[in-house]
């Protein structure tokens, strides 16, 4: 068992090269993510998790995310992404095909 349902991590890596996510606005998209969960009552143990985290190794992709327990890996560009993401596949189980890395 989990602790989860499910867990997405963004990666707020700054790199000196300018190439990292941290540099792309995932903290944005993180904060979006937590407040709808928590909106919706979906935050939490049992429930879905959102964290930030260090280089995820996606730098040519930035900024990424991944969600567990699947392993699916987003690329996203805005924040309609974002919540696209949030949407269909945090919430309805629905891979975003289009964002996939």
């Amino acid at each position: 068992m989990t602790r989860y349902k499910k867990h997405i991590f963004f990666c707020t890596n700054k790199r000196d090269d300018n190439m990292g996510c941290g540099d792309i606005g995932p903290e944005a998209a993180f904060e979006i993510t937590k407040n709808r969960l928590k909106e919706l009552d979906l935050w939490g143990v049992g429930k879905i998790r959102a964290s930030k985290s260090g280089c995820l190794g996606f730098c040519d992709s930035s900024p990424v995310c991944v969600i567990y327990p699947e392993g699916v890996w987003y690329s996203y560009f805005d924040l309609d992404d974002v919540n696209k993401i949030i949407e269909d596949h945090l919430i309805n189980d629905k891979i975003v095909k289009s964002l996939q890395v």
